[in-house]
């Protein structure tokens, strides 16, 4: 069960002088917001949908698994009747088949088969290339055929691959999963994906372990789908998806930012104004390349990402403050680098500046070694049911004890 915060902010968030100075270049980053009261409970909020009910899984003409798990999941449940899944045809083990008719005219066949079928239109593009579909009986290959409505095809959909990652037992935070898509919210200190220097003990190889024998394959491979990513000392939500229209069409919503996420972090100094938009183009530093940096917008040689950060003041503390940011846009280390960028870096960030000397002690005496940075809200339109769920964290216990600290001195 994903935790809950409740949060009641000021009607008006006042300006508070700063305890560093922001340089005039830092302040003209900022585009000054109007004031506003947030009251509310995260994850009750009116028009919040029940995350538990809102994804349920809508009737299908059509149902992509192999045979022995069909037969696991739902024929041998006592309210399915086996007459209501015909176009599902005894093959051999490790193949299944999807029989059925192309509901439109006038549509490509790539798009028409992906409509009708469930697959995501790369899946089927990957499949007319191997030879494994056939309209009236006779092999297709290409994708950009405009079959008429009512002419019969046949889909023989492999069993997908093993993934490369080993499936590790490594606990997880369930926020909510389904058929399609699961949210975790992830500890500080676990990475997401394997990569050199971290080849096993990460997210996905936990989530391999979770969801063993529920990978319906992306790209036709027995693995999760990574949408979006939070860095390693990152703490907070994440959604994965489990299937090849999962993954098309929460990567869909992450490119054309619809994506609703909001973060809290603890930053240095009290922020002026305490509301605003933080806009500067992302790259990779040409002096570090494990670092990301502002450049110019359209600045060709650096290939900079348009990046957009709004972020509020939730409380000020001492010599700090509790921010919300919600990302526009979602670039590498993008709240990062913009905090950093208007004079309020994230306190025990360890890359993005330095954590002013009077706070120290506190960060040492907790033993806090990471960014105070936790992904608390999240909220997306269910790629399959077409729900809009939403979910929400708590704080974790290591960046209240921070916040308490800072509150009382």
């Amino acid at each position: 069960m994903a935790r809950r915060v409740r949060m009641v902010i000021a009607e008006k968030l006042g300006a508070t002088p700063s305890c560093r100075a922001v340089s005039r270049e830092q302040r003209s980053r900022i585009d000054l917001e109007a004031d506003r009261g947030i009251c509310g409970d995260i994850g009750r909020r009116p028009g919040f949908a029940d995350p538990a009910g809102a994804a349920q899984q809508q009737a299908a003409a059509f149902r992509r698994c192999s045979p022995r798990g069909f037969r696991n999941d739902c024929c041998n449940n006592s309210t399915c009747y086996f007459q209501h899944h015909a176009h599902l045809l005894p093959v051999e083990m490790g193949e299944s088949i999807i029989e059925g008719v192309i509901p439109a005219g006038g549509l490509r066949l790539d798009k028409a088969l992906a409509e009708a079928s469930g697959l995501s239109r790369e899946r089927v593009k990957a499949l007319l290339g191997e030879g494994r579909v056939a309209l009236s009986g006779k092999l297709a290959s290409q994708a950009s055929l405009k079959p008429a409505e009512g002419t019969p095809f046949r889909i023989s959909v492999p069993e997908a691959m093993p993934a490369g990652a080993a499936a590790q037992a490594i606990p997880l935070d369930v926020v909510f999963e389904d058929e399609h898509l699961i949210v975790v919210d992830k500890p500080a200190g676990l990475v997401v994906h394997p990569a050199a220097g971290n080849p096993d003990g990460t997210l996905v190889n936990a989530l391999l372990h979770h969801c063993r024998g529920r990978l319906s394959g992306i790209g036709g491979v027995a693995r999760p789908g990574i949408v979006h990513r939070i860095d390693k000392d990152t703490s907070g939500l994440l959604v994965v998806a489990k299937t090849d229209t999962a993954h098309e069409g929460l990567a869909r919503q992450f490119s054309d930012h619809s994506i609703e996420r909001a973060y809290r972090a603890v930053v240095a100094g009290i922020p002026t104004p305490p509301a605003g938009t933080v806009r500067g183009a992302i790259a990779r530093s040409p002096a570090d390349r494990k670092k990301m940096a502002l450049v110019e917008a359209g600045d060709e040689g650096r290939r900079g990402k348009h990046a957009v950060t709004h972020y509020r003041t939730l409380e000020t503390l001492n010599g700090a403050a509790l921010v919300e940011c919600r990302l526009e846009t979602g670039r590498t280390h993008q709240i990062r680098v913009h905090m950093a960028s208007i004079g309020h870096m994230l306190l025990g960030d360890p890359v993005y500046g330095r954590t002013p000397s009077r706070l120290r002690p506190i960060l040492s005496a907790l033993g806090f070694r990471r960014q105070a940075l936790h992904a608390a809200e999240l909220g997306f339109i269910h790629p399959v049911s077409g729900a809009l769920v939403r979910f929400a964290s708590d704080l974790p216990a290591d960046m209240i004890s921070l916040i308490g600290e800072l509150r009382n001195r």
